[in-house]
């Protein structure tokens, strides 16, 4: 064997000692190692020989442990603990010696022959001559020989010091027979590392085909993407362009008209832009995943030792079939520019009847701030309180504890309404499950005295609360205990408008796209009227999408004028 650099260590097992003896040629070993070695190498009438130096001794010599021995390795080991747990010692404190060639455990000569192949039934290392006549040896045959390695135990069991011929198809670790038989792995299903190999190999094609499928989905999606993109863009310049033709034949008395439905439609193009820009960064980053997880499963295949191959893939966590969510294809209705075509629209009738279409309900359109303390834990807000979104579901809660719909999971807006008219809209986009309301019942804070029983206002099932909710492709108007389902014209909203008119006690809902209305209710208001947004639990990923209230990037002068024709 090679010179040690650490006199405590073994140099068969290149451990530290355990229960050290000396041999006459004043060359140390573990008990058990060389026992080991002499039962393996020798007969029982010898010789007995010196595995460091290759001495042959003329009989069996006592193995006594070496106290002095023994007592230096426990006091390094105690050391070494110390170390580990003192607070002024990191890693980085530490001279790490460059790695050693190891050598060869049967040469003769001190330093010995540079070490080529390792047998892991002898656990020894062997130079080029000696692996040559390790494999002449009939007695040697049936030993397992592999590439030198410096540690044969990671190759064998640490339990049973048996080698690792099997797999654990239950635990997904390489295993001995013994682990089988009696160990651990009792009654597991266990198979040959080279059957567990290809099956893995098959998987990893398989994802690897799977990969490839879903990044071509993922690029033919953005492609719709960059289409509605740019269909967006150009349907937005050529409104905003007509839009202006017409108004400059009424700009005397319409200029703030005008600015009202021009800010609106740059609106319409900033929030579409921005959900497609969103739905392409999604895409992107999903087939950066995938070309990712491709290029480590190309590297795996390329892995000939099949216990490294099982140990790799196991560690990568790619020892199972990937759960692959669906790529849904772009909803172009959700980019159908009808906020654009209701404006255009209103400049026609406005043109026919100019005074039957002051004040616009856009004119009161508002856009009030979610109060954080309101929301409930498992909801984030966007730090412009203009959006809030399920965060997340509690460990502790499993999917069948929870409903798309629970009328606790809502935040309400921070000011509420007491006079005037005020008008609000709220985006939904393509989310299965929402709920929009507003309610003149209390609205309890987090750290209120009722933080335990409630820490929003109730909008369903009471007498001051009103609101839609949408699941499963209906639309529920909810008030009370009555409900009532909405017929919706054409297509699924993408927007949600509501009108408190409080000086004639009614309050509306509108589908904000066409100014339709869906419902209308009668409102005492004793109190306050605040708006309350509820997105509802993800549910397997799909309900994720934010509830955006939607705002004018700049509000203009069109509120002064609305207010001089409202007074």
């Amino acid at each position: 064997m090679g010179t040690m650099e650490n006199p405590l260590k073994c140099p068969i097992c290149q451990d530290l000692f355990v229960d050290p003896v000396t041999l006459p040629c004043r060359h140390n070993f573990c008990l058990t190692c060389i026992r080991a070695v002499w039962n393996a190498d020798v007969s029982e009438d010898g010789p007995f020989f010196c595995p460091e130096c290759q001495i042959i001794f003329p009989s069996r010599v006592p193995l006594d442990v070496n106290t002095d021995l023994q007592t230096k390795v426990k006091d390094l080991a105690c050391n070494g603990a110390a170390t580990a747990c003192h607070p002024s010692v990191t890693p980085g404190s530490l001279a790490t010696p460059s790695p050693l060639p190891i050598r060869c455990d049967h040469c003769i000569e001190a330093a010995g022959s540079v070490a080529v192949r390792t047998c892991l039934t002898c656990d020894a290392s062997l130079c080029q001559a000696h692996a040559l006549l390790h494999q002449q040896r009939a007695a040697l045959r049936e030993h397992t020989v592999v590439d030198v390695t410096g540690d044969p135990m990671s190759l064998k069991c640490r339990e049973h010091r048996e080698e690792l011929k099997l797999f654990c198809m239950e635990d997904h670790v390489p295993v001995c027979c013994l682990c089988v038989l009696v160990g651990l792995h009792k009654n597991h299903r266990a198979v040959q590392l080279q059957e567990a190999c290809s099956d893995f190999k098959n998987l990893l094609e398989t994802t690897m085909g799977q990969l490839l499928k879903k990044k071509s989905e993922a690029e033919h999606t953005i492609n719709d993407l960059e289409t509605l993109y740019a269909q967006t863009m150009e349907s937005a310049a050529d409104f905003r362009e007509r839009i202006s033709d017409k108004y400059s034949r009424i700009r005397a008395v319409l200029d703030g008209d005008e600015r009202l439905m021009i800010q609106i439609i740059d609106a319409e193009e900033t929030y579409t832009t921005e959900w497609l820009e969103t739905q392409r960064v999604t895409m992107e980053t999903l087939i950066k995943d995938a070309d990712s997880l491709r290029a480590q499963s190309r590297q795996l295949l390329q892995e000939t030792n099949n216990l490294t191959f099982l140990q790799r893939i196991t560690a990568q966590g790619l020892g199972k079939p990937l759960d692959l969510p669906p790529i849904q294809e772009v909803d172009r209705y959700l980019c159908e520019p009808e906020r654009m075509r209701t404006a255009e629209r209103l400049v026609d009738d406005l043109s026919v009847a100019l005074s039957q279409h002051f004040p616009r309900m856009w004119s009161h359109l508002c856009s009030p701030s979610l109060d954080l303390e309101t929301a409930h834990p498992r909801l984030e807000v966007s730090q412009d309180r203009k959006q809030v979104f399920w965060c997340r579901q509690p460990p502790h809660e499993t999917k069948s504890t929870l409903t798309p719909y629970d009328c606790q999971y809502s935040v309400s807006a921070q000011e509420g309404f007491t006079a005037g008219r005020h008008y609000w809209e709220v985006i939904v986009q393509e989310k299965p499950y929402w709920l929009i309301g507003a309610t003149t019942g209390p609205v309890y804070k987090s750290n209120g005295p009722r933080q335990e029983e409630s820490f929003r206002a109730d909008v369903k099932g009471n007498t001051v609360s009103w609101c839609i909710y949408h699941g499963d492709g209906k639309y529920l108007a909810c008030h009370d205990t009555h409900e009532k389902q909405l017929s919706v014209q054409g297509k699924r909203l993408r927007k949600l408008g509501m009108l408190a008119d409080l000086q004639k006690g009614e309050l509306s809902f509108y589908n904000a796209d066409t100014l339709t209305l869906l419902e209308g209710y009668p409102v005492e208001c004793t109190e306050a009227l605040y708006p309350v947004l509820n997105p509802c639990i993800d549910v397997n990923g799909v309900n994720r999408q934010p509830l955006s209230l939607f705002c004018l990037r700049d509000s203009g002068d069109w509120n002064v004028y609305a207010d001089e024709n409202e007074g």
